[in-house]
């Protein structure tokens, strides 16, 4: 992973989120290495908004507490969508494990005004009145390379909250 301090500052951490009801807590430790707006049809019915908003920490680096997770959101093959058992919020997102990152749904971040999207994907799925202002663009999910360079600039350009 990329060193994630530069000339834009240090993030606070740890970084918490919570779903809806609090019930279930999320600590992160390190950094995001990537945040992103999602276009996909699966992202626009479970959020039913235009797109979903999250930003990918090194599973390592996060901790769940407090309700125990329930997988939801069924339909994508290799990603598991856990929610909150009390209010159903979709919290966050299992990826494969080569990924080595776990995607936390940004608005549940608790102070997610500086968690945004830097990047794009799904991109040929997105509604056509929508416009987000981001500096990259996938068409469909970044395979491993993509995702690797987009995490690096990331590291570079974001800014820090």
């Amino acid at each position: 992973m990329p060193d994630t301090s530069s000339a834009k500052g240090e993030w606070t951490l740890p970084m918490t989120a919570s779903c809806r009801c609090g019930a279930l807590t999320l600590t992160m430790t390190a950094p995001p290495i990537l945040t992103m707006a999602c276009h996909c049809r699966g992202c626009q019915k479970m959020t039913g908004g235009a797109f979903s908003l999250s930003a990918a920490f090194p599973t390592g680096a996060v901790t769940i507490a407090g309700a125990e997770p329930q997988q939801g959101g069924l339909g994508t093959e290799g990603q598991d969508h856990m929610h909150c058992p009390r209010c159903l919020s979709w919290v966050f997102t299992r990826l494969p494990e080569a990924y080595g990152i776990l995607n936390v749904r940004a608005p549940m971040i608790d102070v997610p005004e500086g968690i945004a999207p830097f990047a794009e994907t799904q991109d040929a799925e997105k509604l056509p009145f929508v416009h987000v202002d981001v500096a990259m663009s996938f068409e469909r999910f970044p395979d491993m390379d993509e995702l690797t360079a987009a995490s690096a600039r990331f590291a570079e350009e974001a800014a820090r909250v």
